[in-house]
């Protein structure tokens, strides 16, 4: 019983559990009025050097009363010695199992354990669930679980329609909204002559103009103004390919023209690839004001690291002083496009 119930409620390996030794309990931690911390000493196995590493776990109030129950019970209760032992995991839970469903469990009044098949594997992934619905529950499941990679954590975690698919669900919705604010708001700039700049600048100045186009014939009078709601419609399909870089946006409408799946060679992908991204020659990369910061920031930078460069490093300095130049001529051309619209207004 002490094992099951060590194997249900702190998803331990099989491995972590028999290297439980008598003594592993390690004494209450309190934090103030029932908040107390309860850890086991154990050892980490899978993916360690030989003879595992040790390492300690918090546990719930009920596994530690449970590590209790085994200690009492132990033939030879020295501490050091190994608490559980070598188990057949399966086999004990069989016994388990038939004791409940039998007429010793049915005297008690156990409620019958259903026949299906039950692992180690099992209840582990089902305490990761458990733990991931709750706010930050996934870093606290890769945590506790001790897994490599968050990778690992999510495919234990995620089922269809469970709170890692909700959450997803959530984020893309909250990113999508986002994407088309920040489309409307370009728009508003380019109604107002306040144009992008960069490689794309020209396909997407043509699309909002082809928009203009479209809510002008849909006006019902000459002066009517457009709704939101109205422009957004007709600009939906278009945020749906927004990109968002710490220097550009990238409207990733044709997989085949992106510079960074090019580059990467993976001209077939359905995403950007943002840490191969050289906004300055994409064809569907453009700048923006928001942007200038960021590159002015760089050139600054730049500028630094060349001033500090020796004499003897020609081929470093003329690696940076392109990008220096790059980025200069980046803000230079956000600076032109706000000049135009100041001089016109």
């Amino acid at each position: 019983m002490a094992i099951l119930t060590l194997a249900t409620v702190t998803g331990m390996r099989a491995s972590e559990l028999m290297e439980l030794q008598v003594g592993c309990r390690r004494p209450p931690e309190e934090y103030g009025p029932d908040l107390v911390r309860y850890r086991l000493a154990s050892k980490l196995i899978k993916g360690q050097p030989l003879g595992g590493t040790r390492h300690e776990w918090v546990v719930v109030h009920d596994a530690y009363q449970a590590t209790a129950l085994a200690e009492q019970l132990h033939d030879d209760p020295v501490e050091g010695n190994p608490l559980l032992g070598r188990f057949h995991f399966n086999s004990r839970y069989q016994w388990f199992r038939d004791w409940v469903n039998g007429p010793h469990g049915q005297r008690h009044g156990l409620a019958p354990i259903p026949s299906e098949r039950l692992t180690l594997r099992m209840l582990r992934r089902k305490l990761a669930i458990e733990i991931a619905y709750r706010p930050g529950g996934l870093l606290a499941t890769k945590i506790y679980l001790r897994h490599v990679n968050t990778a690992t954590t999510e495919g234990y975690a995620s089922r269809p329609g469970g709170a890692q698919a909700e959450l997803l669900a959530e984020v893309n919705g909250h990113e999508q909204q986002r994407n088309l604010e920040l489309v409307l708001a370009e728009f508003r700039n380019y109604q107002e002559g306040i144009l992008p700049t960069g490689p794309g600048a020209r396909s997407l100045t043509e699309f909002f103009a082809s928009i203009d186009g479209k809510l002008d014939q849909a006006a019902p009078a000459p002066k009517a103004q457009r709704s939101d709601r109205d422009v957004l419609n007709l600009l939906t399909k278009k945020a749906k390919v927004l990109h968002l870089g710490p220097a550009n946006y990238c409207w990733f409408t044709d997989p085949s023209r992106a510079l960074c799946l090019k580059l990467a060679g993976t001209p077939t992908a359905d995403r950007p690839l943002v840490g191969m991204r050289d906004s300055a020659r994409c064809p569907q990369a453009t700048h923006h004001p928001c942007h200038r910061p960021v590159w002015a920031e760089h050139a600054d930078r730049t500028e630094t690291v060349i001033g500090q460069l020796g004499a003897t490093r020609k081929t470093e300095r003329t690696r940076l002083q392109a990008d220096h130049d790059r980025a200069l001529r980046v803000v230079a051309e956000i600076d032109a496009a706000r000049t135009m619209n100041e001089a016109s207004a």
